[in-house]
């Protein structure tokens, strides 16, 4: 296929059928980009499960070069049927479903990994739906074998939750402005036990306190003798009618003292005053989290599996 940079220069991918063209993704495509996300996944599974401010956040990550890094090939009338995202070793392919099996989906995940090779990576990751036969198929046709799997989480918040009081020597308030370095370090040296690399502050900033849905209302942290040992951040997506849980972490020295089932019970006390009926986060194999959620009384909506594969570079 047509290296990256030629794509850039207004070259043809050999694997793009007739009748289509592609081009790089700007901010002004965010709104039309998760339109094709969301038909994506409203075939797959019923519902939206991705938030717009998502997709703005992942097209303004620090680092990203969207010129070489997103790809958007449009119909003959100019509307979004393919979207091709890469950054470090993750990608991101979808394809609307009126114009599935016409090969934009394999096509996009060559493209993905020749430009996850640009940029000298080793592996590239991808996450399918569960329901997502032929994407699966795809995937594992072409070498890749599962990593982890995630699980969309919900609870019904029917009723105000009972709030359990906090442990002894743990003081429990909303999130202010001046504690995003605390959060950061906190959040990401959890993180670091699964994570395959530390995101910069930027980066994570721009996944949570920057997002134009982060609520600090309902981002309950907890402190120690003045530190922070524990903190949810949580979004209040307007696309959405539930409320979601971005982050859930505390401190190795204070695990096991029921510090995130009370952080979490007050998330769902503020989404419940704020009439959301319910509450949904995301968790994955690796985190090992998915117990304490169950026993909080949540249950799985929706399973994903993200997928990897080696690049040979040579």
């Amino acid at each position: 296929m047509t290296g990256t940079g030629a794509l850039g220069s207004g070259l043809r991918p050999r694997w793009l059928p007739a009748g289509y063209r592609c081009r790089p993704v700007t901010t002004a495509d965010a709104a039309a980009v998760h339109r094709l996300v969301v038909a994506c996944e409203r075939a797959l599974d019923g519902r939206a499960l991705t938030g717009a401010d998502r997709i703005s956040a992942e097209l303004t990550l620090p680092g990203l070069r969207p010129r070489e890094d997103t790809l958007l090939v449009c119909d003959r009338a100019g509307g979004p049927a393919g979207y091709g995202w890469v950054r470090g070793h993750r990608a991101r392919v979808h394809v609307h479903p009126a114009h599935q099996g016409r090969g934009l989906g394999s096509g996009l995940l060559t493209w993905a990994e020749t430009r996850a090779r640009d940029l000298g990576g080793d592996r590239l990751a991808q996450t399918v739906s569960d329901s997502d036969g032929a994407g699966t198929a795809l995937l594992r046709a072409g070498g890749y074998s599962r990593l982890v799997t995630e699980w969309l989480l919900e609870i019904a918040l029917p009723r105000e939750p009972a709030m359990p009081g906090p442990p002894a020597g743990i003081t429990v308030r909303p999130f202010r402005p001046g504690d995003e370095p605390a959060a950061y370090q906190l959040t990401e040296d959890a993180f670091d036990e699964w994570q395959p690399r530390r995101k910069s502050y930027a980066e994570w900033a721009r996944h949570t306190v920057e997002r134009a849905t982060f609520l600090p209302a309902a981002s309950p942290v907890a402190l120690a003798d003045g530190q922070m040992v524990g903190a949810v951040l949580s979004l209040d997506v307007p696309d959405h009618d539930e409320g979601y849980v971005e982050r859930v972490a505390v401190r190795r020295d204070h695990r096991g003292r029921g510090i995130a089932r009370t952080l979490l019970w007050e998330a769902f006390r503020t989404f419940h005053r704020r009439g959301r009926p319910a509450c949904t986060l995301w968790t994955h194999s690796g985190a090992g989290a998915l117990p304490l959620y169950q026993r909080l009384g949540m249950t799985v909506r929706h399973s994903s599996t993200v997928y990897c594969r080696a690049l040979v570079t040579g």
